[in-house]
């Protein structure tokens, strides 16, 4: 990745307020989004399961964020999946999906109700068909972070998801991620697949919000 710059302290000056404008490769994610038919790939005691879900994201844009010297445009993110068999949460996370113009760095941020956290990086061109973030267990940096019990029992190794813009303006994923299961030698590839369809559409960033009413009033 690209080290940091000498100078830590010294904010842009002239950051553009409209995240929508300026989210690269990500512009393509804004909104509200629905699909019917994911697949799960999961460890159970009996073998790997397959299931079906139900899968429903939302990514908003945030204002423009400053570390110092740099500058990231990015989106919130709530994703909730539930089954055709069973109306309850089968899977719960939240996060933001950031970009960083200088230096095309792409990144997720996961958090998920179990006790997991990643931070998953990667580089993209602004007008990129496709992104790849990755993250792994014991990196400081793009690293995972578990509970006692997952470390134990369902450890996560790797993670790493693709994302690819299809030209009817849907966009499938794809994830990999690594388990060492309690009591198995082999390491599980437990995946998940979707493509989502738009149902709504983003709404401008709370700065770009207020401007844009004070430019009309």
């Amino acid at each position: 990745m690209t080290p940091a710059p000498r100078d830590i302290f010294t904010e842009p000056t002239d950051v553009d307020p409209d995240t929508l404008a300026n989210l690269g490769p990500l512009r393509r994610l804004a909104g509200r989004w629905r699909a019917t038919k994911g697949l799960d790939v999961n460890p159970k005691a009996d073998g790997p399961e397959r299931r079906v879900f139900i899968e429903h994201i939302d990514f908003q844009a945030i204002d423009p964020q400053t570390n110092g010297p740099q500058l990231l445009y990015g989106l919130r993110y709530h994703l909730h999946v539930t089954t055709a068999e069973e109306d309850i949460t089968f899977h719960d996370q939240v996060g933001y999906w950031l970009w960083e113009p200088a230096t095309g760095l792409v990144l997720q941020t996961i958090a998920i109700p179990r006790g997991q956290v990643a931070i998953a990086a990667g580089k993209a061109a602004a007008d990129a068909d496709e992104i790849v973030v990755s993250a792994r267990r014991g990196e400081t940096e793009y690293g995972i972070c578990s509970t006692t019990f997952l470390e134990e029992a369902f450890r996560t190794d790797s993670y790493r998801i693709t994302i690819t813009f299809n030209a009817d303006g849907s966009w499938s994923y794809l994830t990999d991620t690594e388990l060492k299961v309690e009591g198995r030698d082999a390491p599980f590839a437990h995946q998940d697949r979707n493509t989502l369809h738009r149902v709504g559409e983003a709404r401008p960033n709370p700065l770009a919000a207020i401007l844009a009413r004070q430019r009309a009033s």
